[in-house]
């Protein structure tokens, strides 16, 4: 007597898993059971990973500034606090662009700061 495999819905939810492990290596991506146990670590590792990715911006913009305000002689918490005292409200996203693409306008923008500290 031949195995029962049962119907439509149990395919379509095998197919389902099988889709989102396509790309993995060896049986990962072919047998059910280990692409199952692959997809559910990739997706709570990827719903970590959004928050993550957000701490980790904000880790290189803050490193990028402080670069930029060391080489104009001063600490990156004085700048930002002068930016606070100045009322100057740009984020780290658009002052550490600013910091590599246009040193000019940043050394400007610290200039305001130690100014506001002063």
């Amino acid at each position: 007597m031949p195995r029962v495999t049962r119907g439509f819905k149990a395919r379509r939810r095998r197919n389902r898993v099988l889709k989102l492990a396509k790309g993995y290596r060896g049986g990962k991506s072919r047998l059910y059971k280990t692409a199952t146990e692959a997809v559910d670590r990739a997706l709570v590792y990827a719903f970590r990973d959004r928050r993550v990715k957000k701490r980790d911006f904000r880790q290189l913009w803050i490193a990028r500034i402080n670069a930029g305000t060391h080489m104009n002689d001063m600490s990156y918490s004085k700048f930002i606090g002068g930016l606070k005292k100045a009322n100057i409200q740009l984020d780290r996203k658009v002052l550490a662009n600013m910091a590599i693409l246009d040193a000019g306008a940043f050394s400007k923008v610290v200039q305001i700061a130690k100014e506001a500290n002063a």
